[in-house]
């Protein structure tokens, strides 16, 4: 067999087995698009004497949430599921409030810290569910977007200090 069949017949196998996995990264795909948008809010619209720390910050957060999006809703897509596209479908999916932009520097960096918090929690048990299912390939992208979530939210959270 060669490599390239192997690796299919890993992937379809993957697939197959994790259609709850691929409807969990719907919900994570929605969250953080919703982040993302958050995030945005908080670089743009900042005041006060944190302005220039969490603008750097959130530039540099937003920057890695886009490259995040594509990564799992390409992984949906390998699974063999479409992946949600639209701002009514991650209104629906996800549980992420808006952001508000007249809020305080230290209300919006909270909100920020809040909603990694958040997506660390929803990601946590997918990672086992992925692993379950031997769905490795999954399981790793989500312990990297834990991480990622981990350390924005005490990035963040440090500035509250």
């Amino acid at each position: 067999m060669s490599p390239k069949t192997t690796k299919k017949s890993a992937t379809a196998k993957a697939a197959a087995a994790s259609p709850a996995v691929a409807d969990d990264l719907k919900v994570i795909l929605a969250e953080t698009v919703q982040l993302y948008i958050l995030t945005y809010n908080v670089h743009w619209n900042v005041t006060g004497p944190l302005f220039q720390p969490v603008h750097l910050l959130t530039e540099t957060q937003y920057t890695e949430l886009a490259l995040a999006v594509d990564e799992v809703a390409e992984r949906i897509r390998t699974l063999g599921q479409k992946a949600p596209a639209g701002f009514k479908a991650y209104q629906k999916l996800g549980s992420i409030a808006d952001g508000d932009e007249n809020a305080s520097a230290e209300e919006m960096v909270k909100s920020l810290v809040d909603a990694h918090a958040h997506l660390a929690a929803r990601i946590r048990p997918v990672i086992g569910k992925a692993a379950e299912v031997h769905d490795e390939v999954t399981a790793g992208l989500l312990t990297d977007r834990l991480q990622a979530h981990e350390k924005a939210g005490w990035m963040l959270g440090a500035m509250l200090a």
